[in-house]
């Protein structure tokens, strides 16, 4: 058997076998940005992009994207996404995007998080593209866990 967890003794990857774990409660939140140049920024806080409410379409394609993360991602498990807040906040650099997922299942759901940020994030590019093509989407990442064999964990500060 390898060391390494997603593959075989023939270095083959493989699906973790989660069948004899017992379900436990497990959280994880992510966060990221989409960074925007001025124009976007004051387009966003007055309601004036012309597709429409990008917040509220970025936390539904979010929230959307958390329960499919097993869909996109080969070695992920199917899992139970029992609770899934995606926020959007308007900066002045941009749009900050947080996203927290609950979990009484097997596995973590922390690519779920991640996943989450990242398509509300594409969602975000994707309602301003035609403001301003130079937007980017930076620092996705996980920052907190809890739950599960490894235990909690949160980013330092």
């Amino acid at each position: 058997m390898s060391d390494f967890t997603h593959l075989d003794s023939a270095g083959h990857a493989r699906m973790v076998d989660v069948t004899n774990k017992q379900p436990t409660v497990r959280a994880a939140t992510a966060s990221g940005r989409v960074v925007c140049g001025p124009d976007v920024v004051a387009a966003l806080r007055s309601g004036d992009v012309p597709k429409g409410d990008v917040l509220a379409v970025a936390r539904i394609a979010g929230i959307a994207a958390a329960k499919r993360t097993a869909e996109l991602l080969p070695l992920a498990h199917v899992i139970g996404v029992h609770g899934a807040v995606v926020d959007l906040s308007v900066e002045d650099d941009g749009v900050h995007i947080s996203a927290t997922v609950r979990t009484a299942d097997r596995t973590g759901v922390e690519m779920e998080a991640l996943t989450a940020v990242s398509v509300a994030a594409l969602a975000v590019v994707d309602m301003v593209k035609g403001l301003d093509k130079s937007v980017s989407i930076a620092d996705v990442r996980l920052e907190a866990k809890t739950g599960g064999k490894s235990g909690d964990w949160r980013r330092p500060e």
